[in-house]
């Protein structure tokens, strides 16, 4: 798991379809289902951590790009 499309197509594969129109809060609410998915047992601690680190790099991507655009550059 290497991109944040992979994070999709995992929860997809649990019916989790995520879509709330701004990237980074799409982001963190993927983060939350992977957590409940975690909890709930039925995912591996293997796959969740590798998707999690997906996401934290994908955030702290989105939030470089929202300060950058904050800053008017």
């Amino acid at each position: 798991m290497k991109t944040l499309y992979d994070v999709q197509q995992l929860l997809k594969k649990f019916n989790i379809y995520v879509y709330v129109g701004k990237r980074i809060w799409d982001i963190e609410l993927m983060g939350l289902e992977l957590d409940h998915l975690h909890e709930a047992g039925v995912l591996d601690h293997d796959t969740y951590m590798r998707a999690k680190l997906v996401l934290e790099h994908e955030h702290r991507i989105e939030e470089r790009r929202e300060q950058i655009k904050n800053n008017g550059g």
